[in-house]
């Protein structure tokens, strides 16, 4: 009875002690399922900036959504609503800037260019400088626009620091990429109204996501 007794407290202790092996060594199946790790993709750098598709070339603008919220917000629905596309750069002025976004300028009658865009104006949002390089909205004069309320799609993009403008009018944004493009078509022939002789287009803008 006594061996009987030691023999069954041997058993129970060697099942004791491979369960213990067996539960450090394999790990329950409760525990391992969906344990698979999915990497998180990268958010685009660039997720808002808005490519301009011209004709002579593309230029990529970073819009400056801080500074000037109304101004980046318009300019981004104008580009995906595809309100740009087929329009000109109408003016454009050595050792000064190039203009666009007029619809008008889609039409053959080019005295009409520069006159043109949607009925509603954006509230101006004055505070960044002109240097060379940025995107801000046209607008007409202080003499029926005191309030210096910008045009509500036409826009210039400078080829040269013009600080004569600041206070005057909403800077948006900046060239990021494409200035050469920029300097390109600033140096086309024009006639005496600045709008180029040959079209430079704006194909296409797009959003990037």
């Amino acid at each position: 009875m006594k061996h009987l007794f030691l023999l069954c407290a041997l058993l129970l202790t060697l099942q004791s002690v491979d369960a213990q092996k067996r539960s450090t060594t394999k790990p329950s199946t409760k525990q391992s399922k969906g344990t698979t790790a999915v990497s998180q993709q990268p958010e685009n750098p660039q997720k808002g900036f808005v490519v301009i598709e011209t004709s002579m070339g593309n230029i990529t603008i970073q819009l400056n959504d801080s500074a000037a919220p109304k101004h980046s917000a318009n300019f981004r629905k104008l580009a995906k609503d595809g309100y740009y596309d087929s329009t000109t750069f109408h003016r454009v002025i050595p050792n000064f800037m190039i203009q666009g976004g007029d619809p008008n300028s889609r039409a053959g009658e080019r005295h009409t260019h520069g006159m043109g865009g949607p009925e509603y104006r954006i509230d101006a949002e004055i505070g960044l400088t002109h240097e060379r390089g940025v995107i801000a909205a046209a607008r007409q004069g202080d003499q029926i626009n005191p309030q210096k309320m910008s045009n509500g799609s036409q826009f210039y993009i400078t080829v040269v620091p013009t600080n004569f403008l600041d206070g005057q009018y909403s800077v948006f944004g900046k060239v990021v990429e494409g200035m050469d493009v920029a300097d390109s078509i600033v140096a086309v022939p024009r006639d005496p109204r600045d709008n180029p002789l040959e079209k430079v287009l704006i194909k296409k803008m797009t959003v990037i996501e």
